[in-house]
């Protein structure tokens, strides 16, 4: 604590002398600060052009294992707004997002998800399970937290922020109906999703998928024997024949279960690399919230049986920006 402490300090004052030797310059658009691309994609496209949004973490980047670097608390420590997942997803920054709050507006956007409606956590006791976004239905209750923060930050700019927020959460519920089409033509004895680590429970709910994952929700958590060779009788018995890796995950323990089920006759394929804790690459439609979910929703699809268009629902995959 003594150390965040000590370097919020002196990036604070950094920041007071540059504003005081002269940068007159951008009164005009809220500074906001997101943490995974995820929620930065909500934020930008609710703020609009009122707003400029910098994500601390881009693809490939695993939020649960995250520290801030010298040049990220400059960042915050200059913004209007941050913005959050929450939910304990971010373990590594929470100490330095609390010193934070207590001078400016720092919002857990998944913390808009009514209690009820989230997860318990398998790895910490009393919270909640962290992947909101992978329920397009939770998602736009988040997004809905975005616009309320944002209006009581900056209320001359309600209707902007309503008519941008509205038009997101259209977009979401497309893509919402595209997943459940597509996802709805995979043959019932074959909704089995296994991933590297457990970070697609809201969308096997959602969806009517039994998920596991080789590791825990938190990629802290370390993949056991015993749960490796769980996944790989299931596999077997249920004669899976495709699981998934991550982008923001190791693969080591996916490749564990194709052995695994190698070895008892059955063979196991990687039916692709799915988004989980992070989106695609920057500028691309897979780099969206949107691409997002219709990349996973169409990858999963075609590799479990089902029917799905490979570019997706609007045939951006794969596209580029």
């Amino acid at each position: 604590m003594f150390l965040v402490r000590k370097i919020f300090a002196a990036c604070v004052t950094m920041v007071v002398a540059g504003a005081l030797s002269g940068g007159a310059a951008s009164a005009e658009k809220l500074k906001i600060v997101a943490t995974t691309g995820m929620v930065a994609d909500a934020v930008r496209a609710i703020a609009g052009e009122r707003a400029q949004v910098q994500a601390l973490m881009g693809p490939g980047v695993d939020p649960h294992l995250y520290r801030q670097t010298r040049s990220d608390v400059a960042a915050l420590a200059r913004a209007d707004m941050i913005f959050f997942n929450g939910l304990y997803l971010e373990a590594q920054l929470e100490e330095l997002l609390a010193e934070l709050a207590a001078r400016k507006p720092v919002v857990a956007i998944a913390e808009s998800v009514p209690p009820e409606r989230r997860l318990a956590h398998d790895d910490y006791k009393d919270k909640f399970d962290p992947h909101i976004w992978m329920d397009p239905a939770l998602w736009s209750q988040a997004a809905a937290g975005v616009l309320d923060a944002l209006i009581a930050k900056d209320p001359a700019g309600q209707a902007a922020y309503r008519a941008n927020a509205a038009a997101y959460l259209g977009e979401i519920e497309r893509v919402a109906a595209y997943a459940r089409t597509a996802l709805g033509s995979v043959p019932q004895d074959a909704r089995v999703l296994v991933t590297a680590h457990d970070a697609f429970n809201y969308f096997g709910r959602a969806y009517g998928f039994e998920v596991a994952g080789v590791q825990g929700m938190s990629t802290e958590s370390e993949a056991g024997l015993q749960q490796i060779e769980r996944i790989v009788e299931t596999l077997v018995a249920r004669r899976i024949g495709a699981i998934f890796v991550e982008s923001s995950v190791s693969d080591r323990n996916v490749k564990a279960l194709i052995e695994g089920a190698a070895a008892r006759g059955h063979t196991v394929r990687i039916g692709g690399e799915l988004f989980s804790d992070a989106m695609g690459p920057e500028g691309s439609y897979e780099g969206t919230y949107l691409g997002m979910i219709d990349h996973n929703a169409t990858v999963i699809a075609r590799a479990l049986g089902g029917q799905a268009p490979e570019k997706g629902m609007d045939g951006k995959l794969g596209a580029g920006s």
